[in-house]
């Protein structure tokens, strides 16, 4: 069975970093499976912020995070981390990762509703 567990959010002021962790466990990091960590606030909808293919170590960001946000991962410990530099009060909100099961020939998905494994959540908060 799959399971996500993030960890590490917390409060910071504006330029400030956060590091995020998800620890996955049911699958490895081989496995065919696209993983992304998303970000929500009240009375919006779940945004992704990047989505990571970690077969292939690859990671494709949303324009709001290029540059200040970083993807990395541990195959011994299967976790991926969200390492967020320069954050802005706009990036405030519950941060998830997520994953479903994708062959490799395809782009990862951008909605939310194409990936059905969360994890738990973890808030954020950038202070002006």
């Amino acid at each position: 069975q799959v399971q996500l567990v993030e960890s590490g959010g917390g409060s910071v002021q504006a330029g400030g970093s956060l590091r995020l962790s998800c620890a996955a466990s049911g699958y490895n990091f081989r496995s065919s499976v696209c993983m992304g960590w998303f970000r929500q606030v009240p009375g919006k909808e779940r945004e992704v912020v990047a989505r990571v293919r970690t077969s292939r170590s690859t990671t494709t960001y949303a324009d709001s995070v290029k540059g200040r946000f970083t993807v990395s991962q541990d195959n011994a410990k299967n976790t991926v981390y969200l390492q967020m530099d320069s954050l802005k009060p706009e990036d405030t909100g519950m941060y998830y990762c997520a994953a479903y099961w994708a062959r490799t020939s395809i782009e990862c998905g951008t909605d939310h509703r194409s990936y059905n494994f969360w994890g738990q959540g973890t808030q954020v908060t950038v202070s002006s």
